[in-house]
């Protein structure tokens, strides 16, 4: 009984040394399959006249930007998801604000390839972008030409990608796209806005008889890439392009979305950025003022820039 006594005192002793060697793997060493990245920026511009001889009107305008970013990565397997919101006002002396931006876009991509090494991927792209608030012809503010979710474009589709993370290129080709325009307001939807089907109405009383569709699904192929590199020291050159075509609907017919963008890196937290956008879509009808009555054309190329400078916080 003394023997079993000291021999349960000697595994006790033995366990209680043996615990102490035992050391807590740091958070650090803990191998992660995701990358992040989260950034939040605010650009601004002033620009103020006193008894200026040549003339001119003050303003100011502020755009805030956010980028989020989740990478999934292991093995064959790769999950991106990236969400990009933005929003800008403008004021002008005797003006009321108005706005210059807004944009509330998420992209995800789930791909598989057969080995570690390719760089191509059979993949599922999802792609949904709208806006946040009201948008006008200006100076008319009494009818909003779009609103949230009117429209509100939706990309589902399957097919190949080719994601090259040393050289920052990403390039997504797939030949079944599924693209669904949704103009969540009806009195746009009865207009025809954004390529769906308008009201019929009567044309001796000029009432509705029947409501303009709030949808539109079409089957395509659909492009995409996205490049980002160094030029030089601290000047990063990066652009995204989407080209889509309708299988059924003017095929052939191609819309493009192509945004260019240069930033100039001050430090950590200051950079000035320089870039374009240019927008084509057969759906979106452009309107012209002719004898002071708003006509409906045909569809034209669209085109915004902009410089800035302001903060950025990464975290």
């Amino acid at each position: 009984m003394k023997v079993f006594r000291i021999a349960i005192l000697l595994t006790f002793i033995t366990t209680i040394a043996s615990a102490q060697d035992i050391k807590p793997i740091p958070k650090d060493s803990v191998v992660s399959h995701w990358d992040k990245k989260n950034q939040v920026s605010f650009d601004l511009s002033e620009i103020a006249f006193l008894n200026w001889s040549a003339g001119g009107v003050s303003a100011i305008t502020g755009l805030a930007k956010t980028q989020f970013v989740r990478v999934y990565t292991n093995g064959n397997l790769k999950w991106g998801n990236e969400l990009i919101m933005r929003y800008g006002l403008n004021k002008q002396d005797g003006i009321e604000w108005r706005k210059t931006d807004d944009a509330f876009l998420l992209t995800s991509t789930f791909g598989y390839r057969t080995d570690t090494i390719s760089n191509w991927f059979y993949s599922a792209k999802f792609n949904f972008n709208t806006q946040f608030s009201n948008g006008y012809n200006y100076p008319n503010t009494s009818e909003p030409i779009s609103k949230p979710f009117a429209p509100a474009y939706t990309f589902l589709g399957v097919g190949t990608e080719y994601s090259n993370k040393v050289k920052h290129v990403n390039a997504y080709v797939s030949p079944l796209t599924l693209k669904h325009t949704m103009v969540a307001d009806q009195r746009l939807a009865n207009q025809g806005a954004f390529g769906v089907d308008p009201a019929l109405i009567d044309p001796v009383t000029g009432e509705v008889i029947r409501n303009g569709k709030r949808s539109k699904t079409e089957l395509g192929i659909l492009v995409t890439a996205h490049h980002k590199h160094e030029v030089y020291r601290n000047i990063f050159l990066e652009d995204r392009v989407q080209f889509y075509t309708d299988y059924l609907n003017n095929f052939g017919n191609i819309d493009v979305d192509w945004t260019f963008q240069m930033d100039f890196v001050v430090n950590e937290y200051v950079k000035a950025t320089i870039g374009a956008q240019v927008i084509y879509d057969d759906d979106i009808k452009a309107k012209e003022e002719v004898d002071g009555q708003q006509v409906t054309v045909g569809p034209k190329v669209q085109l915004r820039q902009w410089l800035s400078i302001g903060l950025v916080y990464n975290f």
